[in-house]
This record gives C-alpha cells, structure tokens and sequence, in this order.
C-alpha cells in the first residue's frame, strides 16, 4: 500500500516562511562580523607582506595583538590584515610612503568605527573626551583619537605596561596626572582602576561617570541601615556609609558627596583621610 503527498498551496506558504524564518535566526545568532575595510579611492589591495617591507615596528609584535584576530583575505587569497584598518596600500606603496595616500586612525576615528559602532554612539553621549570632530560653541572639539589610548599593534590594544589594571591606569595618568597621585590616603576605588567610576567612552553624567551624583559612591559605600526595635520610627530612610557606620541622609541633601563640601579630593588626599583637601 503506497501513500502519495499532495503538496497544498498552503503547504508550499507556509514551509517556505518557515525556511526564510530559519534563515534569519541563523544570520542573527552567527558569531560574526563584516567588516568593511576604509576605502581609499584607486587603491588596491597588495597584502600585508607589503606593509612589513617598511613598517616592521608595527608588524613585528602584531602577532601578539587582539586585532591581529582580525584575519581577512581578498578575492585572490592574499592576506589584508593591516589594509583592514588603513584601506587598500597600493597608491601608498607607489607613492613611496605618502601618508596622503592611506588611512591613519591616528589622524581620524573612522578606520576605528568600522567595527566598533558602539564606541561612535557612545563618543556622541553629552559628557566624553573629544573624539568626534563637533562645534562645540567655544570652537572644534576632536583633539584626542583613539591611539591615545590604544595601541591597537600589540597586546590587548591598552597603551601602557605592566599588569592590565595597572596598564589601564597609566594610560588614564598620562593626562590625568593630578588625579593619578599619589597620594597619602588613597581612594579605594582608584586601586580598583579609573573604569570603576568612569566611562572613558562616554556617559550621559558628568564626567563621564558611570553613575548620577551621590549613587555614585553609594555603589561601594552604602549599608543596611540600623534595625529597628518594636515601637520605634523606621530608619529605612536613612542612609548608612558603609566604613564609617555614620549617617548620612542629611549630608547627601546637599550635593554629590565631592560637591557638598566633604569629600572634595575623592582620588585622594595628603592631608585627611576623608579625602579632603
């Protein structure tokens, strides 16, 4: 006894929708990204074997580098890890190193947005360093690029040495110096690296922190508030420091805890504790 499918319209609708659904989820769930190389108008590709001829302080740590994961290959094989970032090489190679004639990220953020998107968003956030070229009302803001911070030839693309907290700091401290100290009596939170408080990226708070104002601090320094016995008002509403057991709800009322007159030197201090000036 055979048995014979009559494929229906409905069938053939509704088996194709369910494809084209498969297709997609299994475009979204990829672990992937395509990445557009910079377009440098006329150039063509010639290879990262190319670029070693002349740059070999770049190349000959790069295999070390984060981004040197970022592998890419023309239509005819040749590796394009390094015109990637800086766009095609070959009016570059002819023009005998002409930096008019190649991308450079130090000189613009472009090459670096090609992949990292979310870094633009962020950079456009009301409090950031002056990545994006913007009138910012007292003239052009956009004298800080990315390779001031990163160095994206070797290791983990954080300028600096040492361990990563530590490389991490030193790049914030190239600029930073006042806050880096050191100090006497040192925050807490600056050992723990500048990234527990800010967003070097941008935020929308005020310097670029990664909470508003007092809720801030109260991330690290905030307890349970003393227990009540039967009978006695709630102290919910109180604020209890964690370190000093005070209470601080009336403080807090009058500004962030750097602004209210109390702790004003809040990466460190060389005369209180209190990390006052």
């Amino acid at each position: 006894m055979s048995t014979s499918r009559h494929w229906t319209k409905s069938t053939l609708i509704f088996g194709g929708a369910a494809a084209w659904g498969l297709l997609l989820v299994s475009c979204v769930v990829a672990d992937r990204a395509i990445v557009a190389p910079p377009q440098v108008a006329g150039a063509t590709f010639v290879g990262s074997k190319k670029c070693e001829e002349c740059h070999e302080d770049q190349t000959g740590h790069f295999a070390t580098a984060t981004h040197a994961k970022l592998a890419l290959k023309d239509a005819k094989g040749v590796n394009i890890g390094c015109e990637a970032c800086h766009g095609a090489g070959s009016l570059h190679v002819k023009a005998g190193g002409s930096k008019a004639t190649i991308m450079n990220p130090g000189k613009s953020p472009e090459a670096c947005f090609q992949c990292h998107l979310d870094k633009r968003g962020q950079f456009s956030l009301p409090s950031t360093h002056p990545v994006l070229t913007r009138d910012s009302g007292n003239g052009k803001t956009g004298n800080v690029t990315c390779v001031d911070c990163h160095d994206v030839h070797a290791d983990s693309a954080v300028r600096g040495s040492g361990a990563a907290m530590e490389k991490m700091n030193a790049t914030c401290a190239a600029c930073h110096t006042a806050q880096a100290g050191p100090f006497v009596f040192e925050h807490g939170a600056v050992k723990e690296g500048c990234v527990a408080c800010h967003n070097p990226h941008g935020s929308v708070n005020q310097k670029m922190l990664v909470a508003r104002d007092t809720n801030l601090c109260l991330r690290c320094h905030l307890t349970m508030p003393p227990a009540t016995a039967p009978g006695e008002v709630s102290t919910s509403s109180r604020i209890n420091v964690g370190h000093t057991g005070e209470l601080h709800s009336s403080d807090t009322q009058r500004g962030t805890c750097w602004s209210a007159g109390c702790h004003e030197a809040i990466h460190g201090s060389n005369v209180n504790n209190h990390f006052r000036n």
